[in-house]
């Protein structure tokens, strides 16, 4: 049985990544495309006229927050977008009556999400190489983040491909929640640089945690606690994760 469940595992995440993997084009380019145009809009016109910031060049500072960018949208997307795929066309029963367990289900999902998360996150620190000088204070805490937030990100996607019903309904959370949270969660600024009151609503943006958990990999600099950042990374996958497969036992929504 533990064979056929690897076998299992296996072949879904292998097909999570050859589907994004076939389409670079559409997936990995446009992080690229993107993340060019931060730095010469943000980091080579505005950035001369900040200065340094947390003691770095505004272009060293801009890099960790323009790659958890990355990671977090396309960790999310890729989950999504396939879930609810896989129900729009209806081969998501054949998983549904298959004798594979839930959680295995999940994993697999989930290890097409990371997997994106870090071919994306590779190909924007690869753009941001050309434009700023790279150095890693802290490499396992980077790559326990980068690791951490693809997880996280793909467990959100996929509870929203099992709840959206039209594919509008799968744009709704990264349109109106996640581009909002990223945008404030320090990507482009130090809450330091804040005033009193938007420094403290800031702190209840769990993506600042994540963002300045990763910077401080990077840089050897963070707005907060590494402890506090990893602990809200490790609530929200677990609590995620109880519902994601609470979902996939449970939802109408996988079988009408």
């Amino acid at each position: 049985m533990l064979r056929e469940h690897w076998i299992a595992l296996r072949t879904l995440a292998l097909k999570e990544f050859l589907r994004f993997i076939r389409i670079w084009v559409q997936t990995v380019l446009p992080p690229v495309v993107t993340t060019a145009l931060y730095f010469i809009i943000f980091g080579a016109l505005i950035g001369r006229r900040l200065g340094p910031v947390g003691g770095h060049p505004y272009m060293v500072w801009l890099v960790p927050g323009l790659v958890m960018l990355a990671v977090v949208t396309n960790a999310y997307a890729n989950v999504v977008s396939s879930f609810f795929s896989a129900k729009f066309h209806r081969h998501i029963e054949e998983l549904l009556v298959a004798p594979v367990p839930n959680a295995l289900v999940l994993a697999g999902y989930v290890a097409g999400g990371v997997a994106r998360g870090l071919v994306v996150g590779l190909a924007v620190l690869g753009t941001a190489a050309v434009f700023a000088e790279l150095h890693f204070a802290h490499p396992g805490v980077a790559l326990a983040v980068w690791l951490l937030t693809s997880v996280l990100f793909s467990l959100a996607g996929l509870i929203n491909g099992i709840y959206a019903r039209t594919f509008d309904d799968i744009s709704i959370v990264p349109t109106f929640v996640l581009t909002p949270l990223t945008y404030l969660g320090g990507i482009f600024y130090s809450i330091d640089m804040l005033p009193p009151f938007w420094k403290t609503l800031s702190l209840g943006n769990p993506l600042l945690y994540i963002i300045n958990s990763f910077r401080y990999g990077m840089l050897g600099v963070s707005d907060v606690s590494l402890g506090i950042g990893f602990g809200v990374i490790g609530a929200f996958i677990l609590v995620l994760a109880a519902w994601a497969l609470w979902l996939l036992g449970h939802s109408s929504a996988l079988r009408h």
